[in-house]
């Protein structure tokens, strides 16, 4: 895929913004709203959406450090643009928000379990260890769910803003 100035420019905000987000909210337990950014962007952008993506996902390597925690990062934010990409282009009006943020929703329940194979593979972990690893993450995975299904109102309206502001950029 070739960029070209205009979609580097944008695109390397967004991955900034994506990153100074979730340093805004980082306060919050499993508060944030990359979720949103990544369905709204893959919405718009559509395949060129990985580049803010991992833009993000850099920044976040770069200024807290690479180390395991960093590596699921990789996949997780990968797996909710595949799925957003999978939904039709086409979704009635009335049904899109609701379908955001479910999918946002859902991602932030299955967060814990996403993250568990990485958690799994560096620190040897057993099956029964690896389900007691998820479980003791239910709490966090609740509060991530439920946040994400809440912020994830936001997504419709930041893909109207995306859309308008692509008409207008040169």
């Amino acid at each position: 895929m070739k960029l070209n100035i205009k979609e580097i420019a944008v695109f390397g905000m967004l991955g900034a913004m994506m990153f100074a987000s979730k340093m805004l909210m980082e306060f919050l337990p499993n508060i944030h709203l990359l979720g949103v950014f990544t369905i709204a962007i893959t919405v718009v952008y559509r395949q060129k959406a990985l580049y803010p993506i991992y833009i993000y996902v850099l920044l976040n390597g770069l200024f807290a450090g690479f180390n395991v925690w960093w590596v699921p990062y990789l996949y997780i934010w990968t797996i909710l643009w595949g799925a957003t990409m999978l939904l039709p282009k086409s979704l009635p009006k009335r049904a899109k928000p609701f379908i955001y943020c479910g999918l946002c929703g859902l991602h932030g329940f299955l967060y814990g379990l996403l993250y568990a194979p990485a958690q799994a593979l560096f620190f040897g972990l057993s099956f029964e260890a690896t389900v007691a690893w998820i479980i003791s993450g239910l709490p966090f995975d609740l509060i991530h769910g439920i946040s994400n299904l809440v912020c994830g109102l936001l997504i419709c309206p930041i893909i109207a803003v995306l859309r308008k502001a692509e008409k207008y950029i040169y």
